[in-house]
């Protein structure tokens, strides 16, 4: 870790940095916002499966951004390299001392998961930009600059456990949640796109979206039990009260998803459900040797080749330096 800023602005400098994947535990959605995002209550949670993202200075200007996934783009449509962009046209004094960015992405994260693995890569390249150009960002303004990206890049940096409103954006910490494991099941070839989800669950459920403040008062109250849960540290309770409403228009157009959400509910495990706008569903246990049993059941109830599954556990950080 560099300690003091270098007055030659060609020295080299990089950051390793270690980007959580995060997992709903809740996720309701209230109604439409003025800005044309949906009003949401989410709960969410960071887990070990993570991406490490490298970032360093060049000598030259300009943005150059690899992968080792050849499926993941690597031009502006990529969210670490739109951070990595924000950061220069918000700082240019630095960008003209420092030279350019170089991003280094080793996936772990699978894509069109629900996994928030884009934003957590952004959070890394917010929070290596940050170190690398000595900017002093406090947590607050990165979350800032964060929100200018996406609604869930905010969470990846702090990480943990904790309550987003807003558009997801706005973020109250949670009594973190130790000791429990998390079996991930995705479908390689099945990504499920966000806008598509959100887009297909106005169509579908708008006119239920409450239309008086009562109507918003009364709707915001139903995650008090899940929130209650986790304050007790009852993670039993916990774990029956998981939500998320879009299940109620993925599932019916992926099979595939309510094969995999039906197949962990029959197994002994605390709760299942999808993550985020999916593909990913994950089940939920109290010990790795749990987990471990639960992911050989899953795979012998589901063998196809095209299905991949992780275990791993909660974690009560975002983004954060890797040792190595």
């Amino acid at each position: 870790m560099m300690s003091e800023p270098d007055t030659q602005p060609c020295l080299m400098r990089s950051y390793s940095l270690i980007a959580p994947a995060k997992i709903n535990l809740y996720l309701q959605i209230l109604g439409d916002r003025p800005d044309g995002f949906h009003e949401l209550v989410m709960v969410l949670q960071s887990i070990d499966l993570a991406d490490l993202v490298t970032v360093r200075s060049r000598a030259i200007d300009g943005i150059r951004l690899h992968c080792d996934n050849p499926d993941v783009p690597t031009d502006e449509t990529n969210l670490a390299y739109r951070a990595a962009d924000l950061m220069i046209r918000e700082f240019s004094d630095e960008y003209a001392r420092f030279g350019g960015i170089e991003i280094d992405l080793h996936k772990r994260i699978p894509m069109g998961a629900g996994l928030a693995g884009g934003s957590t890569n952004a959070a890394a390249v917010l929070v290596g930009i940050n170190m690398m150009w000595h900017l002093g960002l406090t947590q607050g303004e990165l979350h800032d600059l964060a929100a200018m990206l996406g609604s869930d890049i905010p969470f990846c940096i702090s990480g943990g456990t904790a309550l987003a409103t807003g558009r997801g954006e706005k973020l109250d910490p949670l009594p973190d949640l130790s000791n429990l494991y998390v079996v991930l099941a995705k479908y390689r070839d099945l990504p499920v796109s966000t806008p598509w989800a959100y887009k297909t669950y106005r169509q579908t459920f708008g006119h239920t979206y409450p239309t008086t403040p009562a109507a918003w008062d009364a709707a915001k109250q139903k995650a008090g039990g899940i929130l209650s849960a986790i304050a007790h540290h009852d993670v039993k309770q916990m774990a029956n009260l998981l939500h998320n409403d879009l299940e109620r228009v993925v599932l019916p157009s992926y099979p595939k998803v309510q094969q995999l959400r039906d197949e962990f509910q029959r197994l002994d495990i605390l709760g299942t459900m999808m993550s985020g706008s999916g593909s990913t569903v994950f089940a939920l246990v109290e010990s790795m040797a749990q987990a471990e049993q639960v992911k050989a059941q899953m795979s012998r109830a589901t063998p196809d080749s095209n299905l991949d599954f992780w275990v791993t556990k909660f974690c009560q950080s975002g983004v954060r330096l890797s040792n190595n």
